[in-house]
């Protein structure tokens, strides 16, 4: 009977996938009760609205990164903003660096990078209440920093872990605007996800985005 809910708790949620910007996953099984909170950069001007962003999820999965990039550029676009996902301009052979995001900014002509990463991922296991940091797919900083445009620069591992059944997780992901004139920070975005269930990967990456994205219209940096 154990083996049977196990296997049936394995289908319907399925394996954590998480940015190195975000935990985004499909046996997360949800968040709800989101937690939003901006802060401007000191002198930064807080006049300015961009108008062609570049965004990305700062993760080595690809497939996630996409996935992410894609459900944020649909919050965020309007008539007056327009947003291009990195995985159209960058092949899945370009690492993240500041150099290829300059490269990838510069030819869409954007005036500002939006880029987000997991911060935090905490997980309750449902045998034993206790708590897992893992993910599984994730940059694991030996020394840890993020330079420009929010790119890993320090010595990192990529590491995965495996599955854990009947999880519930809470996830912290940042997510930071950044002038492309100088790769100047403007404003940076705490999101911070509570769960609860939840039946699709989309639903996830919606919860995150969504309210990210109207805090950036809020402030009047996107219109």
């Amino acid at each position: 009977m154990r083996i049977a809910r196990r296997q049936q708790m394995n289908k319907t949620c399925r394996s954590v996938a998480s940015f190195s910007l975000l935990a985004l996953t499909v046996w997360l099984c949800g968040c709800s009760g989101v937690s939003v909170k901006g802060k401007w950069q000191d002198g930064a001007p807080r006049n300015q609205t961009y108008a062609r962003l570049l965004s990305i999820g700062v993760s080595p999965d690809r497939d996630l990164r996409c996935a992410f990039e894609s459900t944020f550029a649909s919050q965020l676009r309007s008539e007056s903003t327009t947003v291009i996902s990195s995985c159209s301009q960058m092949n899945a052979k370009e690492p993240l660096t500041r150099e290829n995001v300059e490269r990838a900014a510069a030819s869409v002509h954007a005036d500002a990078v939006l880029t987000t990463r997991l911060v935090s991922m905490r997980t309750g296991q449902g045998e034993g209440n206790s708590n897992d940091m893992r993910g599984d797919s994730v940059y694991k900083a030996d020394d840890f920093a993020y330079g420009a445009y929010g790119m890993p620069v320090t010595y990192v591992d990529f590491q995965t872990a495996p599955p854990l059944t009947s999880l519930t997780s809470s996830l912290h992901v940042v997510t930071k605007l950044y002038e492309t004139r100088g790769a100047r920070l403007i404003y940076t975005i705490d999101t911070i996800t509570k769960s609860q269930e939840i039946d699709s990967t989309e639903a996830t990456l919606v919860a995150i985005t969504e309210p990210t994205a109207d805090r950036l219209r809020r402030v009047g940096l996107i219109r």
